[in-house]
């Protein structure tokens, strides 16, 4: 289904009021796009005209997105139409009766710590290898990671200021030794004065000129190639290690409450989903890490 706006002023200005709303509204970049996606694509759909939708009509179209996309986008569109019509129509929403079928509960693939390590070596591209290395030391999300600013370090404390994420929520993140000092000499090599991450685009040398952090897409094939030349069967990308890093927290022992605050995650059971590899229950989250952590080798060279 075509996704691009579609050629209607009067449609433009009310999408543009769409976008207007949603910033305001406090959504996450990603959110707004998927919401603003999802009207783009009804108002091709429906030649534009999105004043007077009947329920049948939108079933029709939600059966139709059904057969060529996931449980997920149907959701998003869904939710994108509903703050549409709630906020730039004006209009009470009529519930649509969607039923999604029972989702399949997988469990995430993980890598153990030795197989982390050879992802680390295997990684030739410096950039990337310390930033897999630091979103599985501290459990980050990769948005986190990409994000993750000078400021943000706090090398007193031993722990990083997560700012912004999942649900508009900060939190604090201990910081191991050994990240600390892999990110010191990145950054030293680099310099920038805002990103720990900063965009590969202009090289090393001038990596402290660039606007804008590495590209979402480039860490996405740089894991994906790793992964490919470890000949590893499981299904791993960059998720997988913050699976990991809670896996392993969990089995040395990490209390589970500490782990939640952590990972940021508002329900206890989302953390506790890590428990279908391993159940142990203890505290002093800190020295765990460490003892987790100090067994990678980051004796990497002088991989560039």
């Amino acid at each position: 289904m075509n996704t691009s706006l579609p050629d209607n002023q009067q449609f433009k200005k009310k999408y543009a009021k769409h976008l207007k709303h949603l910033e305001l509204a406090g959504y996450q970049p990603k959110t707004i796009e998927a919401y603003a996606r999802g009207v783009r694509r009804i108002g091709n759909y429906f030649d534009a005209k999105l004043d007077n939708l009947s329920q049948d009509q939108l079933l029709d179209y939600f059966h139709d997105l059904l057969q060529s996309h996931s449980w997920n986008t149907v959701k998003l569109d869904l939710y994108g139409l509903q703050f549409f019509y709630t906020h730039v129509l004006q209009k009470t929403w009529d519930h649509i009766p969607l039923i999604k079928k029972p989702k399949a509960k997988r469990i995430p693939d993980i890598l153990t710590i030795n197989q982390a390590n050879q992802l680390f070596a295997e990684t030739k591209i410096m950039d990337y290898k310390v930033f897999f290395f630091t979103i599985y030391s501290m459990g980050l999300r990769l948005s986190e990671g990409i994000n993750l600013k000078v400021g943000d370090i706090d090398s007193d404390h031993m722990r990083v200021h997560i700012r912004n994420a999942k649900g508009n929520k900060d939190r604090l993140v201990p910081m191991p030794r050994k990240t600390l000092r892999v990110l010191k000499q990145f950054w030293l090599a680099r310099r920038h004065p805002e990103f720990i991450f900063p965009n590969r685009k202009r090289g090393v040398k001038n990596a402290h000129l660039v606007d804008r952090p590495l590209e979402r897409g480039g860490i996405q094939v740089a894991m994906k190639k790793v992964v490919d030349q470890m000949g590893l069967k499981k299904k791993i990308s960059c998720h997988s290690l913050r699976h990991s890093y809670a896996t392993h927290l969990l089995n040395a022992g990490v209390d589970i409450i500490e782990l939640q605050n952590i990972l940021g995650h508002v329900s206890l059971l989302t953390t506790a989903r890590y428990t279908h590899l391993t159940i142990a229950n203890h505290d002093n989250a800190y020295k765990k890490i460490n003892s987790i952590i100090d067994a990678v080798d980051i004796n990497w060279g002088g991989a560039k």
